[in-house]
């Protein structure tokens, strides 16, 4: 097959094609998705079954007869997707299909038969995932606040430098501003220290390591990091992990128990661990991967970072496998899909475990 044949399977074939099409073999033979579900609704309208075949018959009479190409015809469908009528999808189709000219003309042509179905937009502020270390934010609001905005954004403009990064500049000027605004954040460090052997402890009662001294005495694991490494002054945490069973204690000067367990939640899974979440661990909430109704306790290994939606489409019970739920894979909490298998995220950098152990 030449470049023209093709052309002509394309556009003035394209219906002929399309009769005998097979979505399955279409996946198979490489053909993108997205394009394989269109060319599976064109089949549908033109071949499937329906309630007038007189007017599919003059549909597809007039789209063999201006040699409509399967893109002009997905774009006439695309266009007419959020008409609720099928009747009124209908009429429309044969409308446009009487248009004859290039992909550009009959897009210009429906752009001015269709009726403007501009959906309201709401207010949101969204984040995208961290890409070679940028972010993009998308803001939709009041378009007063915004050209007000835009207004303070634009002021001494330097012929020299490009608007958007003139832009970006007094944006982050704004919001660091004066001290008042978006501060700066303070990075608190986390000693990590793995222990050679499993640390016994009873939950809540803070047995922990007995260090024995040359002078004969002795003191715990947790007198000797708060004394002389995890100190207020330095304004250091140490937590200690076990290889096989994942975080064991967090020392501190002051311990509360809900801090230490959700700073070891956080160390151990840095961001939520539904694959493709982009929830960093400080954005997310802290799950009980056994729910606390099934008798589930709050303690670190049954606790897990799991951003606001996760958290509440989890499955908590596991005899319920609809949309997933976070399950304890070699002491680090993981993804399980409905289907039995378990599945990393890789948006998130390695958490503690991977750090120390491979």
């Amino acid at each position: 097959m030449n470049f023209k044949t093709f052309l002509e399977s394309m556009s003035t074939q394209a219906l002929d094609v399309l009769d005998g099409f097979d979505y399955e073999a279409a996946i198979e033979a490489g053909v993108d998705p997205t394009r394989a579900r269109a060319w599976r609704q064109l089949h549908d309208i033109y071949f499937g079954p329906t309630k007038s075949r007189q007017k599919q018959r003059l549909a597809t009479e007039k789209a063999r007869r201006y040699g409509f190409s399967l893109d002009q015809l997905a774009m006439i469908e695309r266009r007419l997707r959020p008409i609720k009528s099928a009747r009124t999808r209908t009429k429309l189709r044969l409308v446009l299909l009487d248009t004859k000219g290039t992909y550009k003309k009959l897009s210009e042509r429906a752009k001015a038969l269709l009726p403007n179905n501009t959906k309201h937009q709401n207010d949101r502020l969204t984040f995208s995932p961290s890409r070679n270390g940028r972010r993009t934010m998308t803001l939709t609001t009041n378009e007063r606040d915004l050209a007000d905005l835009e207004h303070a954004l634009t002021q001494d403009m330097d012929p020299k430098t490009p608007p958007t990064k003139h832009m970006l500049r007094r944006f982050l000027d704004i919001i660091r501003g004066d001290g008042r605004s978006v501060p700066h954040a303070v990075p608190r460090p986390l000693l990590l220290i793995p222990l050679p052997q499993w640390i016994q402890i009873q939950r809540g009662h803070g047995d922990e390591t007995t260090l024995t001294l040359t002078d004969g005495t002795t003191m715990t694991g947790a007198e000797y990091l708060n004394s002389h490494v995890a100190t207020t002054e330095n304004e250091l945490e140490a937590a200690v992990f076990h290889p096989q069973h994942g975080a064991v204690n967090l020392y501190r000067t002051q311990r509360l128990a809900n801090d230490k367990q959700r700073a070891l939640a956080r160390a151990v899974t840095p961001g939520c661990p539904v694959p493709g979440c982009r929830h960093a661990a400080d954005a997310c909430e802290i799950h009980h991967i056994t729910a606390w109704q099934h008798g589930g306790e709050t303690n670190i290994n049954n606790l897990s970072p799991l951003c606001r939606y996760h958290n509440r489409v989890n499955d908590d019970d596991p005899q319920r496998a609809r949309r997933g739920r976070i399950e304890i894979v070699d002491a680090q909490p993981l993804w399980h899909s409905p289907r039995g298998y378990s599945a990393p995220n890789p948006v998130h950098r390695p958490g503690a475990m991977k750090m120390l152990y491979t």
